[in-house]
């Protein structure tokens, strides 16, 4: 079709030019005639310029077919890269089987390798986690805050004051190991377990072998119906009251950066058995309930200026069954129970919780001093309220972590381990006050490198009643006939027998991870951090402080 318009166009061209040239021959009066070679000519070329239009026509046709062959092959190539990926997909799901797993979980390795040191000014003869409340005094008895079940109360050497402490740890060494599956496309299921070597069993020591056991640090059961919203935990996890950094999520907890495994003082956690339930809406606002394991942690009583008028008061048994003799558990008989509430509002993340625990303790009274008879039990109510939150204050470059609890009883929750306890006039046991609350601001200077500096405390308040032979009972407080004269004098033989007020540290410290790549991540770590106990006044006005500064230092290989 189109050569035929070119054709009768290149004609009319031409009869044009024809009929102009007659034209203008007629008007100057000239005639002018075409001869049939001209004409046979004018043919020849009207047929060359059809077969040329002929040939461009073959060469566009020829293009257009080149153009569908080269769809067709990219088509085929991404079906065969869908395909692959299938294959790969299919064989990394598989890997389950290896494990003794079934088809169709995915497996994911994570933790680290660590060679780390700790020096410390004052000797608490801890390892790469330090126990807050063994700062040594210069003089006296020094004894922590009875913050074991037991309720022994433990006694650090004097010496220990005028010996610094250098340990190498290679125990906070972690591994995990995380299996996930799709019941469909919304309904997901997730195991996780993660171990170290800080657990200490009776064989374990620095002697020789070196032969630190593995220790459970999670080991839970996650499932979730996203259609509903709902998530559900069963198993050994952090506390619900630990700060996340997205919703009620597990494995987002947000964790004070530092190289200590004790953390810093003034943070709220617990790593414990619980079954908990989530409801989240639009992954915006979100509501979680959680029952966890019980235990009263710290037993502060008086340090010896009075009877109860009992034969017995305690809130403890020796260990049974699965746990070391040398221990003891508390005499719990429901479990804590935590609420709390989180919001992701698009900038920040938020958490308001609030906690509820019951005290148990076992009375066996005496007549002596005008006590009753009978045995019984005694319970009372503890718990609090708490809050977190983690601000990107400038996106990715600077964050502020900020939390903080306050209520009765809740000493297990921080830290420092302060008491959870003491007792009544009755041997009932008292919730001891207390709050606490940590801040950390963290500068990610680079992709490989953060900064960080961090500053917390613990502190709770004295009780003081009197026992049924009327002399002073209770906790910490002054009439209750402590002593603190000698407690910063080196060797004095007596003289510092009072309980701990107060912890609070400040730390700073960095990480630089000098490799990332195929091979993993290499980083290198310190921190420096100041720490300090106070015990309460005595009699004569005197508060003692014991303090310790801490240098650590650390290198981690990631391989995951």
């Amino acid at each position: 079709m189109r050569s035929k318009m070119l054709t009768v166009a290149i004609a009319a061209g031409l009869g044009l030019t024809s009929v102009t040239a007659t034209v203008s021959a007629q008007t100057s009066n000239k005639k002018v005639s075409v001869s049939a070679s001209e004409l046979a000519q004018m043919k020849a070329e009207i047929a060359a310029l059809e077969q040329k239009v002929q040939d461009l026509e073959s060469q566009q046709q020829a293009a257009q077919q080149a153009q569908v062959e080269t769809a067709q092959s990219v088509q085929a190539t991404q079906a065969q890269v869908q395909a692959t990926q299938k294959q790969v997909a299919a064989a990394q799901t598989h890997t389950g089987d290896i494990l003794g797993g079934t088809g169709g979980v995915k497996w994911t390795f994570g933790g680290f390798l660590a060679a780390e040191t700790a020096y410390r000014s004052r000797d608490t003869a801890d390892d790469i986690a330090t126990k807050f409340t063994a700062i040594p005094f210069m003089g006296g008895t020094s004894t922590a805050p009875i913050n074991t079940s037991s309720g022994a109360t433990t006694t650090y050497p004097v010496t220990n004051a005028k010996n610094n402490q250098f340990v190498y740890s290679a125990r906070q060494s972690r591994l995990s190991i995380k299996a996930e599956g799709d019941i469909n496309d919304s309904t997901h299921v997730t195991g996780y377990y993660e171990t170290d070597f800080l657990g200490g069993a009776q064989t374990a020591n620095m002697n020789e072998s070196n032969s630190f056991n593995m220790r459970i640090r999670q080991l839970w059961t996650s499932i979730d119906w996203n259609d509903y919203g709902l998530h559900a935990l069963a198993g050994q996890a952090w506390s619900l009251m630990t700060l996340d950094s997205v919703g009620i999520t597990p494995g987002k907890e947000v964790l004070p950066p530092t190289i200590d495994a004790q953390y810093g003082a003034g943070f709220n956690w617990a790593r414990q058995t619980q079954l908990r339930l989530v409801k989240d809406w639009d992954k915006k606002w979100w509501l979680g309930i959680s029952v966890e394991n019980p235990q009263t942690a710290g037993i502060g009583s008086t340090a010896g200026t009075g009877t109860k008028g009992y034969a017995t008061t305690t809130a403890t048994v020796g260990a049974g069954s699965l746990y070391d003799t040398l221990n003891s558990v508390s005499l719990n008989q429901i479990p804590d129970i935590l609420v709390k509430f989180a919001a992701d509002p698009g900038w920040g993340h938020y958490e308001l919780f609030g906690i509820s625990r019951e005290f148990t303790t076992r009375v066996t009274p005496t007549t002596a001093n005008g006590g009753p008879a009978g045995t019984s039990n005694q319970t009372a109510h503890g718990g609090g309220f708490g809050f977190g939150m983690l601000l990107p204050l400038v996106p990715k470059v600077l964050d502020l972590q900020v939390s903080g609890m306050s209520g009765k009883g809740i000493g297990r929750y921080g830290t420092s381990g302060l008491s959870d306890i003491t007792y009544t006039t009755s041997g009932a046991p008292h919730p001891l006050k207390e709050n606490m609350a940590l801040g950390t601001l963290t500068w990610h200077a680079s992709d490989d490198l953060d900064f960080y500096v961090e500053g917390g405390r613990e502190q709770q308040d004295s009780y003081q009643t009197v026992g049924v032979n009327g002399l002073p009972l209770g906790y910490g407080a002054a009439a209750l006939g402590y002593n603190n004269a000698s407690c910063g004098i080196y060797g004095a033989a007596t003289g510092c027998t009072g309980q701990n007020r107060s912890v609070k540290e400040q730390t700073f410290g960095f990480f630089w991870k000098f490799y990332q790549g195929k091979f993993g991540r290499v980083q290198f770590g310190t921190q420096f951090s100041h720490l300090s106990r106070q015990l309460f006044t005595d009699s004569k006005g005197n508060a003692p402080t014991a303090s310790d500064n801490m240098f650590f230092t650390s290198i981690r290989y990631y391989p995951f």
